[in-house]
């Protein structure tokens, strides 16, 4: 009978447990990665309300002014004031992500008419995945003289 192991026993088992290793490293990152995801696509989300709620009160304070300004297209809001807003699609600047956070907000308008304005609400940002969106649409109406 043999006492020990041999060196090839040694090697075949540090191998094994290296595969075992480098497979629970793996699925931690995916783990880690996924995770962030879905942090990001839930504040995105929230965002999206946010500015849709925002949009609702703007239109209900002034239909005129609010209409005017959907004239304009697509903008760049960072924050939500038409003050910091900027015509446009957002760049890639530091003016045009909402502050403290890595995301960029559009407020797309179109179909603009004289009682119903079609808003598309778009967050988006970057990371090591890529780029990545959550939208939002509806139609705002000018309700109070209907």
């Amino acid at each position: 009978m043999k006492k020990g192991q041999s060196m090839f026993e040694v090697v075949v088992a540090l191998a094994i447990m290296t595969l075992i290793l480098v497979a629970l490293v793996s699925l931690a990152g995916i783990s880690i990665r996924n995770s962030t995801f879905s942090k990001n696509r839930t504040s995105s989300t929230r965002i999206n309300q946010e500015t849709m709620e925002w949009l609702r009160g703007e239109r209900d304070s002034g239909w005129a002014a609010f209409s005017q300004k959907a004239l304009s297209g697509t903008w760049c809001l960072p924050a939500l004031s038409w003050a910091q807003a900027q015509i446009g699609t957002c760049g890639t600047d530091s003016g045009a992500y909402i502050p403290g956070e890595l995301f960029r907000r559009e407020v797309v308008f179109s179909s603009v008419s004289a009682t119903n304005i079609e808003v598309l609400v778009r967050v988006y940002w970057t990371d090591s995945q890529g780029q990545h969106e959550t939208r939002a649409t509806t139609n705002l109406t000018n309700w109070k003289n209907q």
